[in-house]
């Protein structure tokens, strides 16, 4: 076994930091937060100790398994790290621990498995009362943890690379009985950080924290072809006190999606996702929107907090979805600060988007949407400015525009800009002039974001000395 003053040299002085001691300030009883991340871990080991073989080949399961088991133990005393070394390490699922450390080095690519029997089912989840894809259990994530604390994922940018096509084409020809795995999910989890990263390719969605709180998603890379099924950014589910910033997201799919159950399963369970900044994003997806609040949010979404994104060739800035069944409400939303490039849509919110899980929801389950406010946003080559539509039983209320600049593409056959029923709210310095259900406020009608901090964003990062 590679000795621990040589390993920890060896980790130490890449050229990117990637141990974080980081340090919640403010802390707030209310919002929950009280986290400290382990800086140096007590044990450091390497793949290749416990039998791993980097040659794109080998599969490393057992490898990663009995690293992490091992690793376990120190989970009292300092924790663990794993590294990662330069290569293609292909590996089935593996779940990690608390107070632990993946780090990849900058030549690293964790590579999933091809054989689906290497990705074992596991159970839905409860808020979803089925798999995603299919009725009954799903395929594990890649890498996945549950009831776990003290959680890192980070490198040197290396890679992990679900290798999803063959999911995708079972997916697309109806030949998966089960969910399509995810590439990371940490489950009923506290204080995670993946940072400085990239994903590739996964067989579904990337990054799910799902039951969990205190997470920060920082300095990742997603990629995804732009036809790839489902293949979602980020997506906290259910999840309190997240923080995304400084992503770069090309995805099948939306690049930030933020959900919190569905229809009588999430009604049921009753988690909010809630307390969320994302900042500093750049997303392209041609057929999905940059952040989308549902469709699955029957448990309720409130005070996100999202500024400076940009996207380029994507469907939609902002899309939400709910539907009749759905329950749980989308309130407290806060936009501002987005540059967009060639988009279908500037604003996209539905009140009749379907897609039940089952027969069962409650008709009289009717969501409430409120308190959504988009301000400083410039848009160009734009086909549609809004499509805004709730219906006679979904009304949108106290949507807020303010300063929004949209030119629109030209086309053969112009159309109106803007699209909206069952909504109400105000509008302000918006070009071209948004549709009548928006009064238009003049110049008094400046829209709403919040001034405080969130704990989430208060944070000391440091290097391991």
């Amino acid at each position: 076994m590679e000795s621990q003053g040589t390993l920890r040299q060896a980790i130490r002085f890449q050229p990117i930091k990637f141990i974080w001691v980081l340090l919640i300030l403010g802390l707030s009883s209310i919002r929950g937060i009280q986290c400290t991340f382990a800086g140096c871990r007590a044990c450091n080991v390497s793949v290749t100790d416990f039998g791993g073989v980097g040659d794109g080949v080998t599969l490393n399961t057992k490898a990663f398994q009995s690293a992490v088991a091992h690793l376990s133990q120190f989970a009292s005393d300092g924790g663990g790290l794993l590294y990662v070394p330069a290569g293609r390490w292909v590996t089935g699922s593996f779940n990690l621990t608390s107070c632990f450390t993946l780090f990849l080095h900058k030549d690293a690519v964790i590579l999933g498995s091809p054989d689906i029997n290497d990705w074992p089912l596991i159970d839905p989840l409860p808020s979803y009362g089925r798999g995603r894809d299919a009725p009954g259990g799903r395929y594990s994530p890649l890498i996945f943890g549950s009831n776990l604390t003290d959680v890192i994922i980070t490198g040197d940018n290396g890679t992990i690379d679900g290798q999803g096509a063959p999911w995708w084409q079972k997916y697309r020809a109806g030949e998966l009985n089960y969910t399509r795995g995810y590439l990371i999910e940490l489950m009923f989890s506290d204080c995670i950080l993946i940072s400085n990263i990239t994903l590739m390719n996964s067989p579904s969605w990337n990054i799910h924290p799902v039951y969990s709180s205190n997470v920060i998603v920082s300095g990742v890379t997603i990629l995804a072809p732009i036809d790839s099924a489902n293949t979602d950014g980020i997506d906290p589910d259910s999840s309190s006190n997240v923080l995304i910033e400084d992503c770069y997201i090309v995805s099948g799919d939306d690049c930030v999606a933020i959900k919190s159950g569905w229809d009588e399963y999430g009604i049921a369970f009753g988690m909010p996702s809630q307390h969320i900044v994302i900042r500093r994003l750049t997303c392209i997806s041609p057929t999905s929107a940059t952040i989308a609040l549902g469709s699955e949010m029957s448990g309720g979404i409130q005070d996100v907090r999202a500024e400076d994104i940009v996207a380029i060739n994507t469907e939609s800035a902002v899309r939400i979805k709910t539907a009749i069944g759905r329950g749980g409400y989308v309130r407290d939303i806060f936009v501002r600060r987005m540059t967009l490039k060639t988009m279908k849509y500037v604003f996209w919110m539905t009140g009749a988007y379907g897609d039940h899980p089952d027969d069962k929801y409650d008709q009289n389950a009717i969501p409430v949407i409120e308190r959504i406010s988009y301000s400083d946003i410039v848009a160009e080559n734009v086909t549609l400015a809004g499509q805004m539509q709730g219906n006679p039983n979904v009304s949108f209320t106290g949507l807020c525009l303010s300063d929004v600049r949209i030119g629109m593409a030209k086309l053969k056959k112009p159309k109106p800009a803007w699209n909206c029923t069952d909504i109400e709210g105000t509008a302000s310095f918006v070009s071209p002039p948004a549709c009548p259900l928006l009064r238009d406020e003049g110049d008094g009608g400046a829209c709403p974001f919040p001034e405080d901090r969130l704990p989430i964003e208060d944070v000391v990062i440091d290097q391991c000395i």
